[in-house]
């Protein structure tokens, strides 16, 4: 009895440890299931378990649910296939991609992973969803790259940290004459080889080392030998501990760029017509030469040709015709010269001659006297024999002047003397020369009196559309009617109205004469056309400039967007800094400023970044010589493209034959203007050309007669 209760009591005992080791494991198993339904739940990864046999979707974690807009309880019994828009079969091991379906309708790129696993005692297919869209992403950029990289025009290389090249576009291959397998892990410097055949010099690798880049001009050397002239740009990409990753080379051919940009040089120190220096240039040359004979103590001489009675061939024949016997008067010049003398042409029908180190004045006279001789003969132009004379003013450093404007300006009133004496001549200047000084001050006294007597005069040249031809736009043209002298032109008057101060109350009343003749168009209910109005550069640079152009515009209720400002590029140069900030006002006013002579004076780029700037008219030196004349069409073609990329609108002046019309309309000029369309008119005569009136769709205005006195 004893033993069967020992035994008993030990089979309870072992029963008790038994249950509490139960007990236990339970615990652990729990314990583990809940860790890893933790872990499964917590993926990133979205992870699904699916029925092999029906492809039934037996589990599924928080991911998955999240990724599909569904809990995940909603998952269970889901077919695994139609989670994606193209079904994913589950194999062992196999892999896949695709597009996961959300419940609204999105999408995601994914990469799927199978294999067997344990589930609840049942052995089932494990699959691993894992979202690739960043790396779908990258690859997409990665190709957008490769593909812009193919396709721009620069070449480009692209080398490791020791400048072994990676990489180069088609641009580059082109370039440099060399195949991609070529360049492909050679030296850097040693796929751009310079003029001379040598490789990048040592201390462009200088500079990049010390400031991580380095850019600028290189003459380079194609794999054929030929040598063209290169922008190069080398830059380092670095990361974020400043170690450097890749050297990055980007060039091209500047070939046709530096030609534009000679031929713009050129065109800005010289006058196009003739290809003589300009005015700003030949004053520069002066000054040099001053400063030379200072040093050397010798002497220079400046001659100031004037043609006598211009004039006449313009009105007789035309501007081309004009033009081009200005050419031949270049050309004449030139030949008489002696080695370092310089020939200029500073305006209309004005030369000058700059003759440096002289060592008798009576050189200058020598030459004045060729000078007169050779413009004397008869000029052949086209059919025309034309024949000329030139009045000539001398005036010498140190005598005369110590600066180049007061030499220019005394040779200037020497040519004035002999003009007013005889013509054909030539003089020295002397300080008691008094003869233009004195007329000009009559001038200026009866240039007051007229207007108070109101003695001037407006007349209007068209401008016309040159799609339509259709009347667009009017230039404003100053007339004086001088109850003795009979009509005075602007040439004559102006420079007078400019040296007095007169030039700004002229001006005042143009633009106030202007608006009144806007004002009473309207009231005739006629086209709403804009005006141009020239400028001088004095009203422009004064003071009270702004205030008076408002008043007028004001006072006549006129729109600012009527009335159009045209000033000469010469006059700008001449402003200063006070430029910029009369254009911002005149800019907010809302007035439009036009360049006008585009192309004959300093030809500054940055003229037409200036606010208000919104025309820009062709001098029609550059038009008479369309469409024969290459160089003409060159640059002709080169300022209308450039005011077409600025989004200037482009008047071409002197336009007087239909080549000429054609030629502009098909570079894309917008406006024209001269005796093709119109001769300036009075404001009755135009009148009758804008009320509308039947006309053949196309058809261009037929020419009127000439404004008379």
């Amino acid at each position: 009895r004893v033993l069967f209760f020992g035994v008993l009591i030990s089979a309870a005992g072992a029963m008790v440890l038994w249950l509490l080791m139960a007990r236990r494991t339970l615990a652990r198993i729990r314990g583990t299931e809940e860790r890893y339904r933790l872990l499964f739940d917590s993926a990133a990864d979205a992870i699904v378990m699916v029925d092999e046999n029906s492809g039934r979707i037996l589990d599924a974690n928080r991911t998955a649910g999240a990724w599909t807009g569904r809990d995940p309880k909603e998952l269970l019994g889901v077919d695994y296939a139609d989670l994606f828009d193209k079904g994913i079969v589950v194999r062992k091991g196999s892999t896949g991609s695709g597009e996961l379906r959300g419940k609204n309708g999105t999408t995601r790129p994914v990469e799927t992973q199978s294999s067997t696993a344990v589930w609840d005692t049942q052995v089932v297919r494990q699959a691993i969803i894992r979202d690739i869209s960043e790396r779908v992403e990258n690859e997409r950029e990665r190709r957008v790259a490769a593909e812009a990289l193919a396709s721009i025009a620069e070449g480009v290389i692209i080398a490791d940290a020791d400048r072994r090249v990676l990489s180069v576009n088609a641009a580059a291959t082109q370039l440099t004459g060399f195949t991609a397998e070529q360049l492909s892990g050679t030296r850097l410097e040693a796929t751009r080889r310079m003029a001379d055949g040598g490789p990048l010099p040592a201390t462009i690798w200088d500079e990049i080392v010390a400031t991580h880049h380095w850019s600028g001009e290189v003459e380079s050397r194609r794999r054929d030998g030929s040598v063209y002239p290169e922008m190069l740009s080398i830059s380092t990409i670095r990361d974020a501990g400043q170690r450097v990753l890749h050297y990055v080379a980007v060039f091209s051919d500047i070939s046709v760029a530096r030609a534009d940009r000679r031929r713009l040089e050129h065109l800005a120190a010289h006058d196009a017509l003739t290809g003589l220096v300009n005015r700003a240039k030949f004053q520069l040359h002066c000054e040099e030469a001053i400063a030379r004979a200072a040093r050397d103590r010798s002497a220079a001489a400046v001659l100031f040709i004037d043609l006598d009675a211009f004039k006449f061939v313009n009105d007789s024949y035309s501007h081309s015709v004009g033009d081009r016997l200005l050419e031949l008067v270049g050309q004449r010049i030139v030949r008489q010269l002696r080695a370092g003398d310089i020939a200029g042409r500073i305006g209309g029908d004005e030369f000058t001659v700059l003759m440096p180190g002289l060592a008798l004045r009576e050189d200058a006279a020598t030459l004045a006297t060729r000078m007169l001789a050779v413009l004397s003969e008869p000029f052949h132009v086209d059919s025309y024999e034309i024949v000329l004379s030139a009045s000539i003013g001398i005036a010498g450093y140190p005598l005369d002047g110590d600066d180049a404007k007061t030499l220019i300006a005394n040779a200037d009133a020497a040519m004035y003397a002999a003009k007013t004496e005889e013509r054909n001549a030539w003089r020295f200047y002397v300080p008691t020369m008094q003869a233009d000084a004195s007329h000009r001050m009559v001038l200026a006294t009866e240039l007051r009196q007229a207007l108070l007597d109101e003695e001037f005069q407006l007349v209007y040249q068209p401008s016309v559309e040159m799609c339509s031809g259709r009347i667009v736009a009017v230039e404003a043209l100053l007339r004086w009617h001088h109850p003795d002298r009979g009509e005075v032109m602007p040439g004559e008057f102006i420079p007078i109205a400019e040296s007095t101060g007169l030039i700004h109350r002229i001006d005042e009343w143009v633009m106030h004469a202007v608006c009144a003749q806007i004002r009473a168009w309207d009231a005739a209910d006629l086209p709403q056309i804009r005006v141009a109005i020239n400028v001088s550069a004095r009203w422009f640079a004064h003071p009270g400039f702004i205030e008076s152009v408002r008043h007028a515009l004001q006072t006549n209720a006129v729109a600012p967007q009527r009335v159009v400002l045209e000033i000469t590029e010469g006059a700008m140069l001449r402003l200063g800094e006070e430029t910029e900030r009369t254009m911002r006002a005149l800019d907010a006013l809302g007035i439009g400023v036009a360049i006008d002579d585009f192309g004959t004076g300093y030809a500054s780029m940055a003229y037409l970044k200036l606010p208000a700037v919104a025309y820009l008219k062709i001098d029609g030196s550059f038009v008479a010589g369309l469409p024969d004349s290459p160089n003409d069409a060159a640059i002709t073609g080169a300022m209308l493209a450039m005011a077409g990329s600025l989004g200037l609108i482009t008047i071409a002046e002197g336009i007087e034959t239909e080549g000429q019309h054609d030629f502009l309309s098909r570079a894309g000029c917008t406006e024209g203007q001269g005796y093709l369309y119109s001769y300036p008119l009075q404001p009755a005569a135009l009148e009758r050309m804008l009320r509308p009136r039947k006309q053949p769709a196309g058809s261009k205005l037929k020419l009127v007669p000439p404004v008379r006195s």
